[in-house]
């Protein structure tokens, strides 16, 4: 048997954002936090060369210059008893903020509201490439507990050394360390008084188990979520300046258009500031009303090319793929056994082909930024899931040293993937430096369906061979253009081609929430639904004769039991379908029912089970919310979202012509959250929803007869409800 295999990447291909070329292209001292932060207990990490990584808080290296040795601060306990952690992670509405503060509070021994978790600025945290991939709760959680540990046991030392007894005799507990002999306790504040001390993180330090857990695996509420919902928060459209003015940008007519000529009398008249760069156009205004105003007075004439229209999308991607250019080269092929052999062996070939479409993010916060100059120095407040990526953007773009960018970044609206990029960032500051005084940028909800970048859209081709008792024999799996991640199987198949064929997008693509997880699973679990039918088995004893991972075969039969798989139709139009699968550490099954009124050709989804797996939990609560939230956003994609576009334009670039789940649409969603105390925390940002789109198509064909092999779902010969 053989096996041929790519090595890793830092992302996943389909990332292609986090590859492209800049968007524009125009013509604090680290080593002494204690004059930054005063004196108390600092707990940091020597950054060497040897290594880096997007959540130990190594620095990754800059252009054209060796890795220099830094020190970078985790957590500082001040004089005051307040502690403040700081990690390039951000806070894009999945609650880390509170999930980390947990982990803090666990393994440090103090209550939650004694900490200040600092997010996101580049100035005061250590590097980090980026929140997305689900890895913030096993690499970045994990990296804190360490940190707060450290400090636990210096604290711990000290005490030791003030009452002159064996430090094993202490325990620290509720910001206090207390000697249960002799029942003396101090606080940690009093501890760390006039003191100057600094911890390096140990290579390995005992973590508090999961078992032992008093703060972590507590449905804890939203710290600070009060200011949300009476909305003293601000997002990062919301961000104010003296003196600010407010920026616009000139948009092409169509994508790849080249600008000829501008005639900007009247944006200058109106007394805007106007700036021409290359193909760049914007205008800075006092106002917001008077930058639209003058945005819309300028003349352009541009020039663009003939493109190709989403009626022809699937055919294009096929006929225009790129073998042999995806350098990232993560797990884009995958074979073992003899393939070819096994099907001539098993029967007739079944090819299915599958497609999904290109999608939009539709964050509730459009992008922003707000820019300002001080000499050389540029700081911009903005929407980031890459704060220090769009730092490097900036200092790329200007010309200017990164130790000269600061990037900071306020709990934000959301972002689903969609937020890596900093070209908002980008408009903001060249804008500012042209008006000399700060200016925000906020793109209108047009702006964001038009010129971010889209889920992929993807073409599959699945064929499989079988035996009669329903053993998988063979399995090829092509995919074009959507993604490799959640390619390989999950089934146990000895003989396998898997191919992931890179193509050149008409339209700019890159990150979703999943990523092409969802696309090849929908295709998987589609197919396998397919052979299901096709030997007559029921397609949970068929998955399961097939699968031999025990955390998988836990989810699917506890949603299973939770959904009551195997149950009578009770009326006409009925209909149950299941999908599953792994990615990101996650283990998830989601069981749906839908109702098809064959007459009126209408469905409506009526009950979502989902049964989730990602190690220990560190907040139940939070987690139940990530899983349904995950099910709400995934019907769009599954039922009705896709982007129409025609010779370099997008044709439903609104609210009003893109749909996206209601509050009318949802189903009863059901969650079942399986706790697996013995295993280490994963992430849940992602993996829960790759089940949705296949449950409800084979539900679709368990109650009408008829397959969907296209996402969305609706669009073809049904409507929604």
């Amino acid at each position: 048997m053989s096996e041929i295999k790519r090595t890793s990447a830092p992302w996943e291909p389909e990332r292609y954002e986090l590859a492209s070329a800049p968007a524009y292209r125009f013509d604090l001292d680290r080593r002494d936090f204690f004059k930054f932060l005063g004196a108390g207990v600092l707990v940091f990490s020597v950054l060497k060369q040897a290594a880096w990584s997007q959540e130990s808080g190594r620095a990754r290296a800059r252009r054209g210059d060796s890795l220099p040795e830094e020190i970078d601060a985790w957590l500082h306990i001040g004089e005051n008893g307040k502690v403040r952690v700081y990690t390039g992670k951000v806070e894009v509405g999945q609650n880390v903020r509170t999930s980390l503060s947990q982990g803090v509070a666990e393994e440090l021994r103090l209550p939650m509201e004694q900490i200040d978790l600092v997010m996101g600025d580049t100035q005061l945290t250590p590097f980090d490439m980026g929140t997305f991939g689900s890895r913030t709760t096993p690499t970045m959680n994990l990296q804190l507990r360490k940190v707060a540990a450290a400090a636990r046991d210096l604290l711990i030392d000290l005490a030791a050394a003030r009452w002159q007894t064996d430090r094993r005799h202490l325990v620290a507990a509720d910001g206090k360390v207390m000697d249960p002999i002799t029942k003396g306790s101090l606080e940690y504040a009093a501890l760390v008084k006039g003191q100057r001390l600094a911890q390096r993180i140990p290579a390995e330090d005992p973590l508090t188990p999961a078992a032992s857990w008093t703060v972590m695996g507590q449905s804890l509420p939203k710290l600070n979520g009060i200011d949300f919902v009476t909305g003293k928060h601000r997002y990062p459209s919301d961000q104010i300046l003296p003196d600010m003015w407010h920026g616009k940008i000139l948009r092409p007519p169509a994508f790849g258009a080249t600008l000829l000529s501008v005639d900007s009398r009247k944006a200058e008249q109106m007394g805007a500031t106007v700036v021409r760069d290359g193909n760049f156009v914007g205008v800075a205004a006092p106002s917001s009303g008077l930058s639209a105003a003058a945005i819309a007075s300028i003349h352009a004439e541009w020039k663009s090319e003939p493109q190709p229209s989403s009626k022809e999308l699937f055919d294009y991607l096929k006929k225009n793929t790129d073998d042999g250019t995806d350098l990232s080269g993560d797990g884009d092929r995958y074979h073992v056994g003899n393939v070819d052999e096994a099907f001539a062996s098993s029967g007739p070939r079944v090819q299915r082909t599958y497609t999904v479409s290109y999608i939009a993010h539709v964050p509730l916060e459009p992008r922003a930024a707000l820019a300002k100059w001080d000499g050389d120095n540029l700081t911009v407040w903005t929407g980031t899931q890459r704060p220090f990526g769009v730092r490097d953007e900036l200092a790329e773009a200007f010309r200017v040293p990164e130790d000269r960018v600061r990037v900071l970044m306020p709990d934000t609206g959301s972002a689903y993937g969609g937020k890596h990029t900093g070209e908002t960032a980008i408009e903001a500051a060249r804008l500012a430096r042209a008006a000399r005084r700060p200016v925000k940028v906020i793109w209108t909800r047009e702006e964001e369906f038009t010129w971010a970048y889209f889920r992929p859209a993807g073409v599959i081709d699945v064929v499989g061979g079988v035996r009669s008792d329903g053993t998988i024999t063979a399995w090829e799996f092509h995919n074009y253009n959507s993604g490799s991640a959640g390619l390989r199987t999950y089934y146990e198949i000895p003989n396998q081609r898997i191919v992931f064929h890179p193509a050149r997008s008409p339209l700019r693509q890159g990150s979703y929430r999943a990523l092409a997880a969802t696309a090849n699973h929908f295709a998987r679990e589609s197919y396998m639904d397919e052979l299901a039918s096709a030997l007559k088995m029921d397609p949970l004893e068929f998955r399961m004769k097939n699968l031999r991972n025990e955390r998988l075969r836990a989810v699917f039969q506890a949603a299973a039991d939770k959904f009551g798989w195997g149950k009578q139709k009770a009326e006409p139009g009925q209909g149950f379908g299941m999908g599953g699968g792994y990615e990101k550490l996650g283990n998830i099954a989601t069981f749906a029912e839908v109702n098809v009124d064959r007459k009126a050709k209408v469905v409506r989804v009526v009950r979502i089970v989902s049964a989730f797996e990602c190690g220990a939990i560190v907040n139940p609560g939070n987690l139940r919310n990530q899983v349904e939230g995950s099910n709400v956003q995934g019907m769009g994609g599954a039922l009705f979202e896709a982007i129409q576009f025609e010779n370099g334009r997008i044709l439903n670039g609104r609210m009003s012509q893109y749909r996206v789940p209601r509050f009318s649409d949802l189903p009863v969603i059901e969650t079942v959250l399986l706790d697996r105390k013995d295993l280490p925390s994963a992430g849940a940002g992602e993996c829960p929803m790759i089940g949705l789109a296949p449950a409800i198509a084979n539900a679709i064909f368990d109650a009408t007869g008829d397959r969907l092999r296209s996402l969305p779902l609706i669009p073809g010969s049904l409507k929604l409800a």
